[in-house]
Order: C-alpha cells, then sequence, then structure tokens
C-alpha cells in the first residue's frame, strides 16, 4: 500500500515539474489534450487536487454542487496547483485512505482505486503538459511501469475519456505503450 502512495507522489512530483516549466505566455498553448489549452490542463489536475480532501473526508460529487467547478486556478495559477497538491497529498498520507468507501462521480470505489485513476491522470497529464510548454517528456521510469501495469486491469475502451488507442511497434518502450493507451503519440 505504501508503495501505491511512493508512486502517487512521484507523479505529483511529475506534474508538479511541468507546472513550474510553465512560461507566462504559455497558459493558452495547445496540448496534446486537444480541447484544452495549457491553463484548461492545469486546471483540470488542479480541480481533481481539491477534491481529493472533502471525497476521502466522506464527501459525494453529488453534495459538492459545483464548489470545484470552473477557473479554480485565479490569478496564481503556479501557487493555486502548489496548495491544491500539497493539501491533496497530505489527505492521501492520513492513515486508513485506501481502504475507505469514496462516493466517486461513477458510484462508490475503495480508496485504493480513487488512488491509482489519481496517479494514472496526474504521469499521463504530465507528460502532456510537458509537450505542450517544450518541458522534458521522460517520466520516472518506475512509475510509467508501474501505471502501464495498473492500466491492464482497465477498461478504456468507449469511456470517451480518452482518445482510441493508437498502434505502435512490438518493442515500443513502457512510456510510448501508455501514451499509446490513450490516444496519444510520443
Amino acid at each position: 500500500m505504501s508503495e501505491l502512495l511512493d508512486l502517487h507522489g512521484q507523479a505529483v512530483s511529475e506534474f508538479d515539474q511541468r507546472v513550474r516549466a510553465v512560461q507566462v505566455t504559455q497558459w493558452a498553448d495547445p496540448t496534446p489534450c486537444t480541447e484544452w489549452d495549457v491553463h484548461d490542463l492545469v486546471n483540470h489536475i488542479t480541480g481533481e487536487q481539491l477534491w481529493v480532501p472533502y471525497l476521502l473526508a466522506g464527501g459525494d460529487t453529488a453534495a459538492a454542487g459545483d464548489r470545484f467547478d470552473g477557473d479554480v486556478l485565479g490569478d496564481e495559477p503556479v501557487a493555486t496547483w502548489e496548495v491544491a497538491a500539497r493539501e491533496a497529498r497530505a489527505a492521501w498520507l492520513q492513515p486508513g485512505t485506501q481502504e475507505r468507501t469514496v462516493h466517486l462521480s461513477f458510484g462508490d470505489a475503495p480508496g485504493e482505486v480513487y488512488l491509482w485513476q489519481m496517479t494514472f491522470d496526474l504521469t499521463v497529464h504530465a507528460w502532456d503538459l510537458a509537450r505542450a510548454v517544450g518541458a522534458d517528456e521522460r517520466l520516472d521510469p518506475a512509475l510509467v511501469d508501474a501505471v502501464l501495469d495498473w492500466t491492464r486491469g482497465q477498461d478504456f475502451s468507449g469511456s470517451g475519456i480518452f482518445a482510441d488507442p493508437v498502434p505502435v511497434p512490438d518493442d515500443a518502450d513502457a512510456q510510448t505503450r501508455l501514451l499509446a493507451l490513450t490516444g496519444r503519440r510520443a
């Protein structure tokens, strides 16, 4: 269980490095997520972090209403990301979070499932942000291997969350294979 917490910490770090690389003139630049610019992508991940303490404390999406909707970044996007990421990480580090039942938009799930989803999303979107702003696109190999292994038990087809998978050569590295599962071309 602590291994997953460590992976999550690495995923937060990967995304954080890319947020810090965003130049003031890049917030409106496109990303591999065709419907999002850099601001939208960072806003999405920051918004996800804002949900974590609330959901781990037993809150549910219906009762939350629109409290985490819209532009959560405000005038200081990097600082807002930092605070949201720190608070989310602190919530995950509380005892028993992975064993809790979390009330997510698609239904109740174990905290461990939610943590894997968050780790996956941070990892893939760290690459998206790196690609968008010209930062280092290489992600931690151990993180990529673990997240890729986790995806083997997931079915993203038809979810609408990602583009359709793209083909890759049989000898493609783990990062290329992970990105291809979500319709990205490394």
